[in-house]
């Protein structure tokens, strides 16, 4: 019997999360993962894998709208380094600089990939949230 005086562990109006499903981490690890066909040669396969896996699941999961958008912002935002990088190479800061945003991208997206198939969120940094 339980003591009136006493609140309960959770009140009604706050539910303890549930458990990332199955579906809603596979879709998320396919939305990272899918970032890296820009790195073996499709091109804007980094904006387009994110992209396409928003659109289509946006409205079937928030975990999986969430990583998506996060994926897709990610590789924007890189590809705008990118581009803000090629002028810079007139002074010289722009060379190191296509060298490191590719091995950050990748790893970033390989670390946000493996968190996903665990069910975790990942939040990459030096984004720039343009997607809302």
């Amino acid at each position: 019997m339980e003591n009136p005086d006493v609140p309960p562990a959770f009140p009604e109006e706050i539910v303890p999360p549930t458990p990332p499903t199955r579906e809603e981490r596979t879709w998320s690890f396919i939305a990272h993962l899918s970032a890296l066909s820009g790195y073996v040669g499709v091109p804007l396969g980094n904006i387009l894998g994110p992209l396409i896996v928003w659109l289509a699941k946006r409205d079937s999961s928030p975990l999986i709208a969430e990583q998506a958008r996060e994926a897709l912002n990610f590789n924007i935002s890189m590809m705008i380094y990118f581009i803000a990088s090629a002028p810079l190479i007139f002074i010289l800061i722009g060379i190191p600089l296509l060298f490191v945003l590719p091995i950050i991208g990748v790893v970033l997206t390989i670390v946000a990939t493996i968190k996903a198939a665990d069910g975790e969120f990942f939040s990459y940094p030096l984004t720039i949230r343009l997607v809302k």
